[in-house]
């Protein structure tokens, strides 16, 4: 007997690892499932070089999932989301001011959120979110870096870019001002959609094309398994993190705005009524 996904299903799963040229994990991910149409999922990345990375990603992740739920459920996701992100930044620069050891801690953030097909996402930083459709790799989020604002401006080609002295660095980052200024993503989804929230440290040594190829089979948990060991293989000198979600249920016929089409036809029908 084949399962049949329930509406708006979806799967998700996420994955840290060292890497090959680190002795240790800057890098934190987390999952929370809400239910069988809701869920988060998150990456971060300390930035290296300032004491307390670790405690910096750590703690985006941990205090987003915190106040995300200790948020009221019924709040627009939209605002539980961006609430919850700039709570865990306040707290990330509150602890950097009081702990000098932690002093000008900051990290990478990128998450999401879902409900019902529908994606919110919320990022600053370097790490990405991609969007895998119909056997193409799409990125959402823009990398806040020096060499990514340049290549915008058209004074970078993306070759160049790619190997630009300021590739790695920032622009923008998580906990480093008491207000962080995020980027808001939303995006309705459809059957069979794939989102891969990665760490510079994989999408550094891995292209679009290969990350679609990694997960376009596998469920959430061996996707983010393929993309750490291929991430791994390439010998990437930085920690890597993955986060994947899948959607596996049918999601129903959203209703279309009426917009002036719509309108239009209303009218004429109504004109054509007796």
């Amino acid at each position: 007997m084949i399962e049949v996904a329930s509406a708006y299903a979806f799967e998700m799963a996420a994955l840290s690892h060292v890497g090959t040229g680190r002795d240790h994990n800057e890098d934190y991910c987390g999952v929370l499932v809400e239910s069988d149409t809701r869920g988060l999922a998150g990456v971060a990345d300390g930035v290296s070089g300032s004491e307390g990375g670790e405690t910096a990603s750590r703690m985006a992740i941990e205090v987003t999932l915190r106040a995300w739920r200790e948020l009221p459920a019924d709040l627009p996701q939209v605002k539980r989301l961006m609430r919850a992100v700039q709570q865990a930044n306040i707290e990330v620069h509150e602890l950097s001011l009081f702990v000098p050891e932690l002093r000008g801690m900051a990290s990478t953030l990128t998450f999401v959120a879902l409900d019902r097909g529908e994606m919110i996402a919320a990022h600053v930083g370097d790490s990405r979110l991609y969007l895998v459709r119909e056997g193409t790799a799409v990125q959402l989020t823009k990398d806040h870096t020096v060499a990514a604002e340049r290549q915008r401006l058209g004074l970078l080609s993306e070759r160049q870019a790619r190997t630009h002295a300021g590739k790695s660095v920032l622009t923008r980052s998580f906990g480093r001002e008491l207000i962080c200024t995020i980027d808001r993503i939303s995006l309705p989804l459809s059957q069979g959609d794939v989102l891969v929230l990665c760490s510079d440290g994989l999408h550094g040594v891995l292209g679009d094309r290969e990350i679609e190829a990694l997960v376009r089979e596998a469920d959430a948990a061996g996707a983010c398994q393929a993309l750490i060991a291929a991430a791994n293989a390439r010998g990437t000198p930085d920690n890597l993190t993955a986060a994947v979600v899948r959607m596996i249920g049918p999601i129903p016929a959203r209703p279309r705005p009426a917009g002036l089409g719509g309108k239009l036809r209303q009218l004429v029908g109504a004109l054509r009524s007796p």
